[in-house]
């Protein structure tokens, strides 16, 4: 494995996994990295809290101010352009805007601005809402692997849920 190419399982080690823990993996994982079943609806679940927490901290921030909510919270999406640049790249990106790291620094920003606080905390609500919105969807963290291979399992109409 090339340095940088994330923490992929080659083949020969996933037979190892599939063989050794079953069909689903390690502790609900399967050998590609993605979750299933309980472990799966917990993590989207947790999305859908993400989601109805960051909501309900913008209605508090930002009264009235719903225009701004719409107009930017689908602005994370951007970051797919990377996959234009090939499928690693564009995971990069992708789980760049799309990891909650960067939303909880923005606000922690506030904290050290106080005069920009208000803006910084909505627009890391914003940006939350996105994450959570995505992880209650089932869109999870990408694989270099391409755009349809995410923490959350394989996107598509194979397994909705």
């Amino acid at each position: 494995m090339a340095a940088g190419a994330g923490v992929e399982a080659a083949p020969v080690q996933a037979d190892r996994v599939r063989s050794a823990a079953g069909r689903h993996g390690v502790h609900g994982a399967d050998a590609a990295g993605a979750v299933h079943g309980g472990v799966r609806l917990l993590l989207r679940a947790e999305g859908a809290a993400l989601l109805l927490f960051a909501v309900l901290a913008y209605a508090q921030m930002a009264p009235g101010q719903w225009g701004r909510f719409a107009a930017l919270l689908l602005l994370p999406d951007l970051a797919m352009l990377g996959y234009l640049a090939g499928p690693a790249i564009g995971a990069r990106a992708y789980n760049a805007a799309h990891s909650v790291i960067s939303p909880v620094l923005l606000a922690g920003a506030g904290f050290a601005t106080p005069a920009q606080a208000t803006l910084l905390w909505s627009l890391a609500a914003i940006w939350l809402a996105h994450i959570g919105l995505d992880r209650l969807l089932g869109y999870g963290l990408k694989y270099g692997r391409g755009f349809g291979h995410s923490h959350l399992g394989r996107l598509g109409p194979r397994d909705p849920w």
